[in-house]
């Protein structure tokens, strides 16, 4: 490490700031693939969010290690999840990319497209499953429909929990925690 002058405080290299931003790179990798995306989405996202300069699929491929292939493939799902940008210089045949640096609209565009999107199928299976089970009760095992029908309800109350908790995060940017506490003190009961 060298030493800035200004105020005497170690700098980093420039060889272990790549490295340091590599391991940034990694660790949201990591992330995004914990949440069902691939690593390398994470990582190519990352390195042009920490440059602020786009780069071409050639220069992500090299400072990434991945192959063409790969590097067109994240770029078109990454593209798709509107978190990278193409653009062309004047003069310049090749493609540039940069990141989206506004974090919070990545987040909510997920959390709209995705996770919202899976509540809502999920609770129409829920109420699909309640109106049938009700319909169609064996002789001698209504209460056991009964008690599957109440358990599935309590399944669609959460769903519809967690869709409105998604859905105040998207369009409010906060919560109303209400539900939630009416949601943990009637499961108590």
């Amino acid at each position: 490490m060298l030493l800035d002058p200004d105020r005497q405080a170690p700098v980093a290299t420039p060889g272990q700031e790549q490295e340091l931003l590599q391991e940034v790179a990694e660790a949201i990798g990591a992330l995004m693939e914990f949440w069902g995306f691939k690593r390398v989405m994470g990582r190519l996202w990352t390195l042009l969010y920490l440059r602020d300069e786009a780069l071409t699929a050639a220069e992500l491929c090299e400072e990434l290690a991945i192959s063409t292939g790969a590097a067109s493939m994240t770029l078109a799902e990454l593209e798709h999840w509107g978190v990278v940008r193409r653009s062309r210089r004047p003069g310049d045949r090749r493609e540039y990319f940069e990141a989206e640096t506004d974090i919070w609209r990545m987040v909510s565009r997920v959390l709209r497209e995705r996770e919202l999107v899976q509540v809502e199928r999920a609770l129409e299976v829920f109420e699909r499953a309640r109106t049938q089970l009700r319909q169609k009760v064996p002789p001698g095992e209504h209460a056991r429909v009964e008690m599957v029908n109440e358990r599935i309800g309590r399944l669609a109350d959460l769903a519809r929990l967690g869709r409105g908790l998604i859905s105040a995060i998207v369009s409010q940017g906060k919560v109303d925690l209400a539900p939630l506490v009416r949601f943990a003190t009637a499961r108590r009961r």
